[in-house]
C-alpha cells in the first residue's frame, strides 16, 4: 500500500474551518446560530420598510402629482416664467425628497408621481380637450422634468456613497 495518503479531517474536529482559510469568509454568510455575535441588523436596500418611511413615500407621490398639475397649468399661462417655476418646483421637490430622505427612493417617489400625472394630463379626452398644448414649452416642460428628477437621484447616489467633489492633479 504504497500509494498516495487519502487526507481526513479526523485531526481537526471535523467542523472548524480549514487553517488558512479566511475568518471573513464565515461573516459574511447566514447569521451565526447558537454562540458567536448576532448578526447586524439589515441596512440599505435591504432594510425593512418602516410605515413612517412608506407614507413618507405615498406622500412624495401624492406632492409630486400635485406639481405637476400645478406646473402644467403654470407653464402654459405664463409661458417663459411659469415654465421656469414650474421646473424650479419639480427640481425643488426632488432635491427635498432626496434630501429628507437621504435615499433615492427619496426622488423617485415625487419623480413617478410627476411623471404618470403629466403623462396621463397630456393624453387628449375624448371629447377632443386636453390639458397640455403641443408646443416648445410642453415639451420642454416633460423633458426638463426627466432631467431634473435623474441629476437628482444621481446626486443622491453620490451622496449616499460618500463620494466626494475632486479635483485633477490633487
Amino acid at each position: 500500500m504504497s500509494g498516495p495518503k487519502k487526507r481526513t479531517r479526523a485531526g481537526t474536529g471535523g467542523n472548524k474551518p480549514k487553517a488558512g482559510a479566511s475568518a471573513a469568509s464565515g461573516a459574511a454568510g447566514a447569521p451565526r446560530g447558537g454562540k458567536g455575535t448576532p448578526a447586524a441588523p439589515a441596512a440599505g436596500l435591504a432594510a425593512p420598510l418602516s410605515p413612517a418611511r412608506a407614507a413618507a413615500y405615498v406622500g412624495l407621490f401624492l406632492l409630486g402629482a400635485v406639481v405637476a398639475a400645478a406646473g402644467g397649468l403654470v407653464q402654459a399661462a405664463w409661458f417663459p416664467g411659469g415654465l421656469l417655476l414650474a421646473l424650479a418646483a419639480a427640481g425643488g421637490l426632488f432635491y427635498g425628497g432626496a434630501t429628507a430622505l437621504g435615499r433615492t427612493g427619496g426622488v423617485l417617489a415625487p419623480g413617478a408621481g410627476w411623471l404618470v400625472t403629466v403623462i396621463l394630463l397630456s393624453d387628449t379626452r375624448p371629447e377632443g380637450d386636453f390639458l397640455f398644448g403641443a408646443g416648445l414649452g410642453t415639451y420642454v416642460f416633460l423633458v426638463g422634468g426627466i432631467v431634473l428628477a435623474v441629476i437628482c437621484a444621481t446626486g443622491s447616489q453620490m451622496r449616499a456613497n460618500g463620494a466626494q467633489a475632486a479635483r485633477l492633479g490633487k
